[in-house]
């Protein structure tokens, strides 16, 4: 089960960055975007190894294990991370939650919790208790983008959209390669590659 949810996600991932990398030019297929890719992942994983976010995510995994009298369940943090992760990153969180702050259209978010619903059962049957704990962060995630949206809507482009969900899904696709072959990635250190794929659809060069 943990195996076969690690390959699912990891095509959800592809499907999603090569959306984002390749078109159709005159009946051919060209792939673009390496260099976004590459700057992004790069800098932005060095952000996040000096901000420790892995660690973070691990200290409050471990904090709610505690409270929720799980200490004897060896995956909790483990799980709780990575279902956190794979339900918190991609432009549907963020689109979502600002249609839902400036015009109260909650329907994508709702599609949005389907989805989550399904992937986290899957999640949770095979690595435990600890992936319905993702339900946390996502509230305060999408809750803040929610609240911000009249902020956030200016910035959040179809480019910087774009952008985000290409990122994104590269992050998605280390989560399942972490499900199928154990850690690899420290993908909560990788974040900041996000956000910094929003601020590269402002470069006036482009990427």
């Amino acid at each position: 089960m943990n195996k076969a949810c690690g390959v699912s996600i990891l095509f959800i991932a592809i499907a999603g960055a090569m959306e984002g990398m390749l078109k159709i030019n005159n009946s051919n297929i060209v792939s673009g975007k390496a260099m976004l890719v590459v700057l992004c992942l790069a800098i932005g994983t060095v952000i996040g190894e000096i901000m420790g976010i892995e660690r973070g995510f691990e200290n409050f995994g471990t904090w709610l294990k505690r409270k929720t009298g799980n200490s004897g369940d060896v995956q909790f943090i483990n799980a709780f991370v990575n279902a956190s992760l794979t339900v918190s990153i991609g432009a549907m969180a963020i689109v979502g939650s600002i249609q839902d702050g400036l015009m109260n259209d909650y329907s994508t978010l709702a599609i949005k919790s389907v989805l989550d619903f399904v992937i986290i059962m899957v999640m949770t049957s095979s690595m435990g208790k600890g992936c319905a704990f993702s339900a946390l962060p996502v509230f305060v995630f999408e809750g803040s983008m929610t609240l911000l949206a009249r902020l956030l809507a200016p910035v959040m482009t179809a480019t910087a959209l774009a952008y985000l969900s290409l990122v994104g899904s590269i992050l998605i696709f280390c989560i399942g390669v972490n499900l199928i072959w154990g850690q690899k990635f420290n993908v909560a250190n990788m974040l900041p590659a996000v956000l910094l794929a929003v601020v590269a659809a402002y470069l006036p060069w482009g990427l």
